[in-house]
């Protein structure tokens, strides 16, 4: 019971962590940041299971992780309210072609990257998007007047 109890507070420790991270940064992973993802995935499991390395431990952590994914993704799917604090809300960054710096604020985003996204769309100028709204997955989707 103690590698549950303990692969559930990581569990939310973890959801916790990635939401505050930021969208646009989980994103655009670069190979340092997959090789520290792996790096926390070995101390996810130490701390999980604590010195039981038995197979049954492992079972039970990884087990224990999937359950609780299943459920949030269950919770997100039922409960409309839950909705923005597990999966987040779209959030508007450009306005008819005005660029909402408070949001972009919000999520740490120059505008810099709102333009260098718009150029990989084929967008030359940002006074041509109607909207632009940052998608709950870190991509930005634009669209034009």
């Amino acid at each position: 019971m103690d590698i549950v109890l303990r692969a559930t507070v990581i569990y939310v420790f973890l959801f916790v962590l990635m939401r505050s991270i930021g969208r646009r940064e989980l994103s655009q992973l670069q190979p340092f940041d997959v090789l520290l993802l792996v790096v926390l995935g070995d101390l996810i499991t130490q701390g999980a299971l604590q010195s039981d390395m038995s197979l049954t431990g492992a079972m039970l952590a990884s087990g224990t992780f999937a359950l609780l994914t299943v459920a949030t993704s269950f919770l997100a799917y039922r409960f409309r309210r839950l909705r923005p604090v597990l999966e987040g809300e779209p959030l508007v960054v450009v306005m008819d072609g005005k660029v909402l710096e408070q949001n972009l604020a919000r999520e740490r985003l120059t505008i810099d990257d709102i333009q260098e996204e718009a150029r990989a769309r084929g967008i030359s100028s940002l006074k041509d998007v109607r909207w632009a709204v940052l998608e709950t997955t870190g991509r930005i989707s634009f669209i034009s007047r």
